[in-house]
């Protein structure tokens, strides 16, 4: 086993999202500045505050997996189920490798909450005995990743990262490290969430996290003075990581390279930000150093942008600390969280593959309904539309309930 550092990159990406279930369908729309909120169609919310949410259309897991399957899984799972066979499919890796040497690293924040909401009515309502035998396997938060190693005879480690809004990100950063120091040669990674439900509503509306405003238009609003709170999505993405030299041994395509990786805690709060953002800075800073960032280097940041009050100033607190004023006011910065709502453990596997795009297309997506700058949240947030601009190096935030930060850094190959 090789333990140098070797290089790791992108050979394939696939998308379930309220803004579109594949790739191409997810990034038009967000480019084009188009979201995927809307009124919650999966539950009455008669007696819930918040009424919106970003809900995936038209999935049928039926297109994924066999109809026992998808009576035996969690809706989090059939998204990433979906999601990884989009990505492995585009990268052809399957079969390259001996199935030792491939892995799965793919996260959930919560995991099968809907199965564990529908089976302990059952317990109350019916007895034990109408509990399903499945439960517990629908329920727990490796599953996906177990389903896409059983789906792809990936036979190297199967995993999940649960670190709250930062598992996608946590996942894929595990994954880059894996094949970096030679434990894997190739991954698929990502995350995969479902919590529109009954109970995940209203835990978050308790918790005063979700926007309450019943307006689509002016309900996930990062960075904008008028926010109170994120709008709850749901969907997944995955990447298929790849060692450099096997995947241009094998001609395939490559997105970018996963160049720089930062992981830390604020060991602050269970729930809020550190106010001085120190944690969060810590992980960019990882990130930027494994990068080999150079300063004057043109920067995107798809930035955790939740749209909660103390996220956002938080995040611009951490840009400027990491960067400087000077350099903090010349990158650009967006939170596509407008369109796609907080998919919590999807959302940070859905904004690295949405990095990879800006870095291909040479464009930037917006933030959307961005209309009244917050002033403690200064920055270039790419207001209302895309924009082109080549750039050099692209970060992807995403921090978590724990004091959890992630961040991964992405470089054109």
């Amino acid at each position: 086993m090789e333990t140098t550092n070797r290089r790791v990159v992108v050979t394939g990406l696939g998308v379930v999202s309220p803004v579109g279930n594949t790739v191409d369908a997810c990034w038009k729309n967000l480019i084009a500045g188009v979201h995927g909120i809307g009124p919650i169609t999966q539950f009455d919310t008669t007696d819930y505050k918040a009424k919106l949410a970003a809900e995936v259309k038209d999935f049928n897991p039926r297109d994924y997996m066999e109809k026992g399957d998808v009576l035996r899984s969690d809706r989090f799972s059939q998204f990433g189920v979906a999601a990884a066979i989009q990505a492995v499919e585009e990268s052809g890796v399957i079969g390259t490798l001996p199935p030792e040497r491939v892995s799965v690293y793919f996260g959930t924040g919560i995991g099968g909450i809907t199965t564990f909401s529908e089976e302990h009515k059952k317990l109350l309502d019916r007895g034990p005995k109408r509990v399903s035998p499945y439960f517990i396997p629908m329920l727990i938060a490796n599953m996906a990743a177990g389903m896409i190693a059983i789906r792809f005879n990936c036979q190297g480690a199967a995993m999940p990262a649960v670190t709250a809004c930062a598992s996608g990100t946590n996942a894929i950063g595990e994954a880059v490290r894996a094949i970096r120091h030679g434990y894997t040669d190739a991954a698929i990674t990502g995350g995969a969430e479902a919590a529109v439900s009954p109970c995940g509503v209203a835990g978050f509306i308790n918790m005063q996290a979700l926007s309450v405003s019943e307006n689509p238009e002016a309900a996930s609003l990062p960075f904008d003075k008028r926010r109170g709170g994120f709008v709850l999505g749901e969907g997944a993405a995955a990447l298929v990581l790849e060692e450099y030299e096997h995947a241009v041994k094998r001609g395939a395509k490559i997105y970018g390279e996963v160049c720089g990786y930062g992981s830390t805690c604020d060991a602050y709060h269970i729930t809020s930000p550190q106010p001085d953002a120190i944690g969060g800075a810590r992980a960019m800073e990882q990130a930027l150093t494994e990068a080999g960032y150079q300063k004057g280097e043109k920067i995107y940041i798809n930035a955790h942008g939740t749209g909660t009050y103390l996220n956002d100033k938080t995040e611009t607190v951490a840009i400027k600390r990491v960067l400087g004023e000077e350099e903090a006011r010349k990158v650009l910065v967006s939170s596509t969280k407008s369109m796609t709502g907080h998919m919590l453990g999807a959302a940070g596997a859905i904004e690295a593959v949405i990095c990879l795009k800006a870095l291909e297309d040479r464009i930037i997506p917006p933030t959307l309904h961005l209309e009244e700058p917050d002033p403690e949240c200064d920055l270039n947030y790419v207001p209302n539309q895309a924009v082109k601009a080549q750039v050099d190096l692209v970060l992807s935030n995403s921090l978590g309930f724990g004091g959890h930060n992630a961040c991964l850094a992405f470089r054109k190959v």
